[in-house]
C-alpha cells in the first residue's frame, strides 16, 4: 500500500468519524429536550450507520456514512401533569438519549478520528523525508 492510499483512507475515517462526534453532540445537546406541545413526541436519538466502498483507483475499500437514521426504541414517559408537554393522563414523553453512552460513543469516535490522524501525520512525514533524500 502506497502513502497515497494510507493518507486517503485515514481521511475517510476522519470525515465518518467526524460526522460521527456531531450526530452524538447533538444527542447530548438534545438529552432533555421535551415535546413542545401537550402529547408529543420529545426528541429520538439520532443514528448514524457507515460502510465500507470499494475505490477501483485506488484498489482499497473506504468508509463512508451509508445513513442517519433515528432510533425506534420507546420513549420513556413520566407522571409530571403540571408540564406543558403533559398529554391527557399527565406524562409526558422524555427523549431515548442515554448520556453515559453517548459520551462513550463519543470518546470511541475521538479516538478513531486520532488514530486516523495519527497515519495522517506519520504518512506525510515519510513523504517530506523522501522529498528531502530526493533534494540531496
Amino acid at each position: 500500500m502506497d502513502l497515497e492510499t494510507s493518507m486517503r483512507i485515514a481521511a475517510a475515517g476522519m470525515k465518518v468519524q467526524s460526522a460521527r462526534m456531531r450526530v452524538t453532540s447533538e444527542n447530548l445537546a438534545n438529552a432533555q429536550s421535551t415535546a413542545t406541545e401537550p402529547g408529543g413526541d420529545a426528541y429520538r436519538r439520532k443514528t448514524i450507520s457507515f460502510t465500507n466502498r470499494l475505490e477501483r483507483a485506488l484498489g482499497a475499500e473506504l468508509v463512508e456514512i451509508e445513513r442517519y437514521g433515528r432510533d425506534a426504541s420507546a420513549l420513556p414517559l413520566r407522571y409530571e401533569p403540571t408540564h406543558p408537554a403533559a398529554d391527557e393522563t399527565g406524562h409526558v414523553s422524555y427523549p431515548n438519549v442515554n448520556p453515559l453512552i453517548e459520551i462513550m460513543d463519543m470518546r470511541e469516535a475521538q479516538r478513531s478520528y486520532e488514530a486516523n490522524l495519527s497515519t495522517m501525520r506519520q504518512a506525510r512525514g515519510m513523504l517530506q523525508r523522501m522529498l528531502e533524500v530526493l533534494r540531496a
